[in-house]
C-alpha cells in the first residue's frame, strides 16, 4: 500500500541562494514501496495513460505501477543480470530501456510484457540513458565516452564518440528545434548533437569545476542542468550562448540530480544530498523545496505526467517510487 504524507513544509528561496521566507502549504507526496526484495528503482517513466514504469537495476526486472489501483507488477529481463538503467515510454505506450551491464536496448510490449532485446556494438556496450526521437532510440554510453542511435526497424546502430576524452556522457534530452542535448558529466561541458549527422558541438560552462549530470530542455528552448559537484542549478540560453547559475537551496550538501520541466512552469530536480525535491521558477528566480518523506531516497531521475500534474520519482536508495502532486504548490 502506498504511504501518504500530507502537509509538507515548503521553503521558499530566492535565486541568490539566500533564505527569504518559509511557507507551509497543504501538499501531498505519496510513496509506493516496491514489493520485490532488494529492489533498486533506477529510473521512472510515465506514459500518457498515467501508468508508471521503472527499472529495477539490482534484480534486473522491469516494473509497472498502476497508480489507479496501486498494483505493481514486474517482469525479468530475458538476459539475466543485464542491469536495466534508463527507461522511456513511447507514444504507443510501449517501453524502451537500456540494459547497462549487458550492452542491450530492451523493448517491452505493454500488453504482453514480452521483452525484445537489441544488441549494441562493443563501443557502446554500456548504454546509460535512452531518448526517443521519432522512431529511433538514442542513448548515452557513459563509460564508453560515446552516444548513439538505434533504428529498431532494422537493428542498425550508429555510434558517435564525444570530442573530449572521458567526458562521461550522461543525461540526454530532446530540444524543441530537434537538436539533442547531452550532459557531459566528466567535464564542465554540455553537448549539442545534430540528430541527422550525429555531430556534437561542445559548450563550456564557465566554472571549470562544474559537473553537469542530468539535463532538461524547457519548451522555450532553454537548457537546464544539475551541477552535481558544486550544488548549482544551471541554465544555458542556446541563442546567446549565455550561462546563468543559481545556488541550490541545499548549498554544499545539495548534490543535485534528476531534473525535469513540469506543467506548473517550474524546473523540478532532486537534491540527493538532502532528500529534497526543489522547484525553480524561471520567471521569479525563486525556489520551493519539498522534503521527501523517507530519508536516503536518492532520486536519480524523474518523469513528468503533464496531463495529471504529477512528478514521479524513482527513490532508488529506499526501494520506493514517489508521487509529487503539483496542484497544491501553485
Amino acid at each position: 500500500m502506498p504511504a501518504r504524507i500530507s502537509i509538507i513544509a515548503v521553503a521558499l528561496f530566492f535565486g541568490s541562494g539566500a533564505f527569504a521566507a518559509t511557507e507551509n502549504l497543504s501538499a501531498s507526496i505519496t510513496e509506493y514501496p516496491l514489493p520485490r526484495p532488494n529492489a533498486f528503482p533506477h529510473d521512472p517513466a510515465v506514459g500518457s495513460d498515467g501508468v508508471v514504469w521503472y527499472t529495477d537495476q539490482n534484480n534486473s526486472f522491469i516494473g509497472r505501477l498502476d497508480p489507479a489501483t496501486g498494483k505493481i507488477t514486474d517482469v525479468a529481463t530475458p538476459t539475466p543480470s543485464s542491469g536495466p538503467h534508463g527507461i522511456v515510454v513511447a507514444p504507443d505506450l510501449s517501453v524502451w530501456y537500456t540494459a547497462q551491464r549487458a550492452g542491450l536496448i530492451g523493448h517491452v510490449d505493454p500488453r504482453t510484457m514480452k521483452i525484445t532485446e537489441f544488441k549494441l556494438p562493443a563501443n557502446a556496450d554500456a548504454p546509460h540513458t535512452p531518448l526517443l526521437v521519432g522512431s529511433k532510440v538514442w542513448f548515452t554510453a557513459q563509460t564508453n565516452n560515446t552516444y548513439g542511435e538505434l533504428d529498431p526497424s532494422t537493428g542498425k546502430v550508429r555510434v558517435f564518440t564525444c570530442p573530449t576524452p572521458r567526458s562521461l556522457p550522461y543525461g540526454i534530452k530532446l530540444a524543441p528545434d530537434g537538436s539533442i542535448w547531452i550532459a557531459l558529466f566528466g567535464t564542465n561541458k554540455l553537448g549539442r548533437v545534430d540528430a541527422s549527422t550525429g555531430v556534437m558541438k561542445e559548450l563550456e560552462i564557465p566554472n571549470r569545476d562544474a559537473r553537469p549530470r542530468r539535463i532538461e530542455v524547457a519548451p522555450d528552448g532553454m537548457v537546464y542542468y544539475t551541477d552535481y559537484a558544486r550544488g548549482y542549478l544551471g541554465r544555458l540560453d542556446p541563442r546567446s550562448g549565455k550561462f546563468t547559475e543559481w545556488r541550490s537551496p541545499g548549498a554544499d550538501r545539495a548534490a543535485p540530480y534528476g531534473i525535469a520541466y513540469a506543467p506548473d512552469g517550474r524546473i523540478w530536480y532532486d537534491e540527493s544530498g538532502t532528500g529534497t525535491m526543489v522547484g525553480f521558477d524561471p520567471k521569479s528566480e525563486q525556489f520551493v523545496t519539498v522534503r521527501i518523506p523517507t530519508p536516503g531516497s536518492v532520486v536519480r531521475n524523474v518523469s513528468v505526467d503533464a496531463k495529471r500534474d504529477i512528478v514521479w520519482l524513482a527513490e532508488s536508495g529506499v526501494q520506493r517510487l514517489g508521487k509529487l502532486e503539483l496542484g497544491a504548490l501553485r
